[in-house]
Order: C-alpha cells, then structure tokens, then sequence
C-alpha cells in the first residue's frame, strides 16, 4: 500500500498541516517538529509527490535548455556544471536540443507553467526565442550570444581577448606571416576572435596573411589547409578560432608530412577535451565552462526571484594553454 501524507502525520504525531508545510519548506515550522516529520518520512520510506509540491509552491522546478548540438565537450561542460548547480539548488534540467527555432522547444518548454526560467545556450535563431520568452514573461538568460543585446542578461567569453592572445603568442615565437582561419560570420563569437587576431597583428605592425571563413567542423580546417598545401602557400603559423577547425589542420598537414609545430605552428579556440589528448596536443585558448555555467545558474535565480532587476553583460576572461603545436620560428 502506497504510504501518504496521513501516514506521515500519524507516524509523527503532528497534523497533516504541520507535514505539508514541512514538505513545501516552510519557515513556520519549529525545528524540532520538522526533524520528527522528516523522521518519520524517513522511516516510512515517503517521497512526496513532486508535481503536487510545485503546484503548491506556484513553481515547476523546472530550468529549460536549448542548445544546437551535443557533439561539442565545451557545450557538455557548460551543461554539466548548470546541472550540478541547479541541482544544489533543489531544481531539475530540462534539455532541448535544438537547430533552429521552429523546432518544437519553444511548443513544448515555453507553455505556461512547464518551467521556471530557461538559459539558452548558444542559440540559434535568438531574437524569436528573446522575443517569445519576453512576451510569456518567462525569466531567461543567454550563455555565447550570437550578438550583443544590452536588454538581455548575458554570460559571455571575451573572444576579442582570447583572438588577441592567440596572435600575440604566434607573434612572440617570432612569426610574421599568421593566417586564420575564422568561424562563420553570424557567430559574434567568430567576429569578435578575427578582431583580435587583426588587432595583435596591426599592434606589431605587421599585415596578416590570409583570413579564411570556415564553420566549426573538422573537414573545415581539413579542406582549407589542403587548399594551402596544393597551392604551395602553407602559412607558417596559423590561429583558428574553433579546435575542430584546427584538429581538421592537424590531420591535413600529417597526411602531407608537414610536421606541426615545425613546419607549421597552430593555436585552436575553446580547449575541447581532445585538445590534450590527441599528438601533438594542441596549444588553444580556453573558455573556462566551470565558471560560465555557474555564472550563468546564478543570474538566472537572480532573474526568476527579482523579476524587475536590470539586464546585465557578463564577460568571462579566456585563458590561453600553451602545449605542443607552437614553436618558435625558424630563420629561412
């Protein structure tokens, strides 16, 4: 027989009152009685209904996420520690994972009453989900934003920093002549690092070698130092603004026998888990994942418990992680 809320009131000796203020976490409750309600819950194995609590409290529980793709150990980093924060806070994730926003989250996460606030994670299509969580005022926060938007919170990675960084390290190792290889230019993220790489270059007074458009995906950095290798115009430095598009480099140059960093230095953008696993490990800029998910946890209970508070901008400092495929120039 299925154990109730009766049994629990019985079993410790209070009312039924008593127990559901317990169980909606109410401060009226001396402590002496809720510790023997929790006994008794104890004791009798109790798990209150989940779906009845949060009727009774106005909330779901409930935080929503959308994000385009699982096939990225940034993005499952950032998720990772969102769950594990809005876990200690008593709140369960709901993923979508989403290409666009005519895909069904918005139909389903975005009705009344289905969660309590939702963080979107390098989403695509943003102005409709801006728009859409705004007019169903639902609390909501953006992490890697495709653009700048004063009106929403935001937690964002300095990318004009870390596209400056990579640069200045080429240009430190005594290169002259670095090329990149830039993400797809709706990405802010994409605009942002080729600024910087063009910003560190006109600081040394030098002029850049080439600046290819590529997508975040292996056969893109693949493709484009293969067109390198073909044409005889391998630059000897190279930054990439994503370490897809680099490893896409990495494997080019070795099925040539163009050996990195020797031949060919290389820095990537994100710090994806392969960046230290494969050989050589990849020299890359980090996006600490640990302190944007739980910076982006805690604007959003900010949002969901003070409603009316200003939209901020959040940026995060980049990292660079030295390690095995840059080398210092060699004189010709």
């Amino acid at each position: 027989m299925k154990v109730n809320i009766f049994d629990v009131a019985k079993k410790s000796g209070l009312s039924v009152v008593t127990v559901s203020r317990v169980l909606n976490q109410s401060e009226s409750v001396r402590p002496k009685n809720r510790e023997r309600v929790l006994q008794a819950m104890k004791e009798l194995d109790y798990h209150p209904n989940a779906s009845a609590r949060s009727l009774a409290r106005g909330k779901t529980g409930i935080i929503g996420l959308t994000l385009s793709t699982l096939h990225d150990s940034f993005f499952d980093a950032v998720v990772k520690e969102v769950n594990d924060r809005l876990a200690a806070h008593g709140y369960f994730l709901a993923l979508s994972i989403s290409t666009s926003y005519e895909d069904s989250f918005h139909r389903s996460l975005f009705q009344e009453d289905r969660v309590d606030g939702v963080i979107l994670l390098s989403p695509m299509d943003e102005d409709e989900y801006v728009a859409e969580l705004t007019k169903k005022e639902i609390p909501f926060i953006m992490i890697d934003s495709s653009s700048s938007n004063p009106s929403v919170t935001s937690i964002v990675v300095d990318n004009f920093e870390g596209g400056y960084v990579a640069t200045k390290h080429l240009i430190e190792l005594g290169h002259t002549e670095i090329a990149h290889i830039a993400g797809p230019d709706m990405y802010l993220s994409s605009r942002e690092r080729e600024r910087g790489y063009l910003a560190a270059l006109s600081e040394a007074g030098l002029n850049p070698f080439g600046i290819e458009r590529g997508t975040f995906e292996m056969s893109s950095g693949y493709n484009i130092a293969m067109q390198w290798i073909d044409s005889g115009k391998l630059p000897p430095a190279v930054f990439a603004a994503d370490d897809y598009i680099a490893l896409g480099v990495i494997d080019a140059c070795l099925n040539r026998g163009i050996r990195i960093p020797r031949d060919m230095s290389l820095v990537g953008f994100d710090d994806q888990i392969f960046a230290s696993e494969f050989r050589p490990m990849l020299t890359t800029v980090r996006q600490p994942a640990d302190k944007i998910g739980a910076t982006g946890v805690e604007q959003l209970l900010e949002a969901i418990n003070e409603p009316a508070r200003k939209s901020v901008t959040i940026q995060i400092e980049p990292e660079l992680i030295i390690r095995e495929t840059t080398a210092r120039a060699t004189k010709s």
